[in-house]
């Protein structure tokens, strides 16, 4: 399997992608658009932005947590990130959880939130006191890694069993090196091999 078709499925696969819809979306996503289309799909994605603020906002007014919601489109998606500082920052991570558990269950609600609100699926992107750009940053490293064991050795290396979206990330990671990726198992178990090119 090529590195593109196993990370569009795991692109697809979510929970991070829990729930990411079919390859179509990403197609059209980048797909070259016409000025006015791109205009208001990217209204489009703002206002779920908007939607999933409002949803965040209350749900932490409930928790009483502070933070500020930042919102952006990022990759053809809605990216909506909470942030803090300080002893508040510290208190948001009980909203990642250790392994970034609560963060992807958040997220569904979230996309379940905007979904209800606009009425079309969601592929929002969610992150809580830095959790997952934290973590891509240890990904890209393990990544690096693998592909550095795999070309000393030449075998292929199997990592350990991760969510779609860490996946998703592994498999970019390896396909800028050169490499090929594919997962392999079901979940909760599925993980990235990282194999040599041809």
């Amino acid at each position: 399997m090529s590195t593109h078709l196993d990370a569009e499925q795991d692109a697809q696969e979510t929970p991070e992608d829990v729930g990411t819809p079919a390859s179509t979306d990403e197609a059209h996503a980048a797909a070259p658009e016409a000025g006015g289309e791109r205009r208001t799909r990217i209204a489009r994605l703002e206002e779920e932005g908007e939607v999933a603020a409002d949803y965040l906002e209350e749900l932490l007014d409930i928790a009483d947590l502070d933070g500020d919601i930042d919102i952006d489109v990022e990759d053809g998606r809605a990216a909506v990130s909470v942030v803090a500082e300080g002893a508040d920052g510290a208190a948001l991570q009980r909203l990642a959880g250790p392994r970034g558990e609560v963060l992807e269950a958040l997220q569904d609600l979230t996309r379940l939130a905007v979904q209800a609100r606009t009425g079309e699926r969601s592929r929002l992107m969610l992150d809580v006191a830095g959790h997952r750009a934290r973590r891509r940053e240890e990904l890209q490293g393990l990544a690096a890694e693998a592909v550095q064991q795999v070309q000393r050795h030449g075998e292929p290396v199997a990592l350990d069993p991760m969510n779609p979206f860490e996946r998703k990330v592994v498999h970019d990671a390896v396909a800028a090196a050169g490499l090929v990726s594919d997962s392999e198992g079901e979940e909760p178990h599925r993980r990235v091999v990282v194999s040599a090119a041809g």
